[in-house]
């Protein structure tokens, strides 16, 4: 069972459990060493690393639901789904929606910071043999950036296995798809809510900074810019990043705000936490404080 660890009101904020994966660590950890990294996370014997693939459930005082990230789900059919690492069976979103007594079809709004397969796989039911995937969320609007989008379907030779075809052609087809900019997240959004643009993991990669109550600072939604713990170290990158010189760059101009605010992270795929307060140690490096 999940716990809800924000409020603004009545606002509650609860980190859901999805699907995991097990990545390469060299691949998550770009050129830090294995030797560095390794104090980290846990290789396997595959020199794999855990990732959780978590997702952000926000139920507004209104009633309203808002979902923050889709995760990678279980659309993968066996032989990808044992490439990447992921080793749970069924949809675990869902399972982690219904222990909070809700379903796909109970969320009002997904907002995807991108649209790579670790972050909106989730959007598609399960693999199962001789089925077409089906998008899931019935009800919900998905809000994107239009750089992702633009990413997503025009996708580079070095990324574009990052990147599920259906889910483009499946949101289009929706007619509730809302790509967005940096200046629209009152008006689709509401108040204590605000948008950030990053371009270093992939172009338009969508931050949602959330306002919290008076004894919290504010959280932001991450993806990966910050994907957990130890890529709060600015020189710490992926091998997936796109512009990792750039990534370093908007990753020191967010934390250092966040740090005069008291702000906090979510992470996406943390394997341990899902949201820490950004603080700094005493040589002067950012550190995720928490979990909270």
């Amino acid at each position: 069972m999940s716990k809800a660890v924000g409020l603004l009101g009545e606002r509650r904020l609860i980190p859901l459990r999805g699907n995991s994966q097990r990545l390469d660590g060299g691949a998550m950890f770009g050129n830090a060493p294995k030797a560095l990294w390794s104090r980290w996370l846990q290789p396997d014997a595959m020199n794999r690393v855990p990732l959780a693939c978590r997702s952000l459930l926000v139920i507004e005082p209104g009633g309203r639901r808002l979902l923050f990230e889709a995760g990678i789900g279980a659309f993968f059919e066996p032989q990808l789904k044992t490439r990447y690492g992921v080793v749970e069976e069924g949809h675990l979103l869902l399972d982690s929606l219904a222990a909070e007594g809700l379903s796909d079809a109970d969320i009002d709004l997904v907002v995807l910071s991108h649209l790579h397969f670790d972050h909106a796989g989730g959007l598609l039911s399960a693999f199962a043999p001789g089925e077409t995937p089906r998008l899931l969320f019935p009800n919900a609007r998905f809000l994107v950036s239009h750089a992702a989008w633009e990413r997503a379907n025009a996708p580079h030779r070095r990324d574009r296995a990052s990147f599920i075809p259906e889910i483009q052609a499946l949101l289009a087809a929706s007619g509730r798809l809302q790509r967005v900019a940096v200046e629209d997240a009152g008006a689709v959004l509401g108040s204590g809510y605000s948008f950030r643009l990053s371009h270093g993991h992939t172009p338009g990669l969508l931050m949602t900074e959330i306002a919290r109550g008076p004894e919290q600072g504010p959280l932001l939604v991450a993806g990966d810019l910050i994907p957990g713990r130890p890529w709060m170290h600015l020189p710490i990158t992926m091998g997936y990043d796109r512009y990792p010189e750039l990534l370093i760059e908007e990753k020191e101009s967010v934390l250092t705000d966040l740090l005069a605010r008291s702000g906090s992270i979510f992470f996406t795929h943390d394997p341990d936490t899902a949201i820490a307060r950004v603080a700094q140690n005493e040589r002067g490096r950012f550190v995720a404080e928490g979990p909270e």
